[in-house]
């Protein structure tokens, strides 16, 4: 999600609460938000929600974007995290309903969401990796998700460069064994 100057000017406007700035700022920022959501989520409706989770998520948090880095940046781990969360919730639901009906059956991983360019089963080990080593899977979302460079990975996590790539590396190290031997990054 590369945004334009205006729109980063507009963040720091909305920051220091201007209304008017955030208003243009949400509604600048919705598509961008949508796409990225549908990369992660494999249905429209779900990423829809997920945008709408975030463009809240934006409208209540900007006065603690501080301006340090771009907002962008702070815009992907917002955008990734609601999406994510968006994902656990409608597996507990799902869980939820499906135990008073058919067994649930494991989607087959090399079809699942080809076209939303997203896998059931990547979310899966994703929400693993953040339950065993939250550090790990930070690192891994913004650099594989979110597409930072190394060097912003680190600033955002505020850790050495070396420590940003050993922990992503750790990361994806672990995804591929929950994927097992098939997958590779």
């Amino acid at each position: 999600m590369a945004l334009d100057e205006t729109t980063e000017e507009l963040a720091r406007l909305a920051a220091r609460g201007d209304h008017r700035a955030l208003g243009e700022l949400l509604r600048r920022i919705e598509p961008d938000i949508l796409r990225h959501c549908g990369r992660i989520l494999p249905y429209r409706q779900d990423a829809e929600e997920a945008c709408q989770d975030t463009l809240l998520a934006v409208a209540r948090n900007i006065g603690r974007f501080e301006g340090r880095a771009r907002f962008s940046t702070w815009l992907h781990i917002i955008t990734a995290n609601c999406a994510r969360t968006t994902y656990r919730s409608l597996k507990r639901r799902s869980a939820e309903q499906s135990s008073d009906e058919l067994p649930v059956q494991r989607p087959d991983v090399a079809r699942v969401s080809v076209i939303a360019g997203s896998r059931l089963d990547l979310l899966d080990a994703m929400e693993a990796l953040e339950a065993e080593k939250p550090d790990l899977a930070q690192a891994l979302v913004l650099r594989d998700i979110c597409q930072l460079d190394y060097s912003e990975v680190a600033e955002q996590l505020g850790i050495p460069l070396g420590t940003a790539k050993s922990r992503i590396h750790q990361a994806r190290k672990y995804v591929q064994g929950a994927l097992g031997d098939a997958y590779g990054f």
